[in-house]
């Protein structure tokens, strides 16, 4: 009996300590979501690390999606007038990553026979995205960016429904770094993309994860 009272005393304090030290040994995130950490600046974009994925829909069956990298950019922001907030960023359409490398050529193949190509041909124009105004709204973290997108050497007016998701230093190279997400929906009919509509669709979902890291 002494045996078994013995076992169920350090069960009991091996149950109450190490998810203590388990507490206490979590190491701290170096962004959290605190707006007092944004410097006033202008941030240039971290392009390992910031990604536009895009989504459309493939012959009414399902979604397929890919992303875009290598982003290079500005982000101008003051935390004591958000709204006066500016970012120019462009992003290489030669960037764009797929599930299968079929596609992808396809996606970047000239056009045959020396007519236009189906999407964006061999040689495309990197897409470029410059603000015009910035909406915030709720509790400061969240915005409506608005601008003009070029896509395709096309351009047209565009929203961004943008959040931001956290600052601090990142611990690699001690740069001080702001995060956002936001969303866009494009018709790519509207950028002179119209292969293969209606069938692969035509409105087209942008998702942007970004990181700016102060200069």
């Amino acid at each position: 009996m002494r045996l078994i009272h013995s076992l169920a005393v350090l069960a009991l304090i091996g149950a109450t300590t190490v998810p203590a030290l388990a507490l206490q040994e979590a190491p701290s995130l170096p962004g959290t979501m605190d707006v007092s950490r944004v410097a006033a600046g202008t941030y240039t974009t971290d392009p390992g690390h910031t990604l536009v994925g895009w989504r459309v829909n493939h012959f009414g069956f399902n979604d397929y999606f890919g992303t875009f990298g290598d982003a290079e950019g500005t982000l101008t922001i003051d935390p004591a007038d958000p709204a006066s907030a500016k970012v120019d960023v462009t992003v290489p359409i030669t960037s764009v990553a797929v599930a299968s490398e079929g596609l992808r050529n396809h996606l970047l193949r000239p056009g045959k026979d020396g007519g236009d190509p189906d999407f964006f041909g061999a040689e495309p124009a990197p897409a470029r995205f410059v603000s015009d105004s910035v909406t915030v709204y709720g509790d400061g973290t969240k915005a409506i960016v608005s601008g003009d997108l070029t896509i395709n050497g096309q351009t047209k007016p565009a929203t961004i429904e943008a959040r931001f998701t956290g600052a601090g230093n990142n611990p690699m190279n001690k740069a001080l770094t702001v995060g956002f997400e936001g969303t866009m929906e494009i018709n790519r009919s509207d950028f002179g993309i119209g292969y293969a509509l209606p069938v692969v669709g035509d409105k087209v979902t942008l998702s942007i994860s970004a990181a700016f890291e102060k200069q």
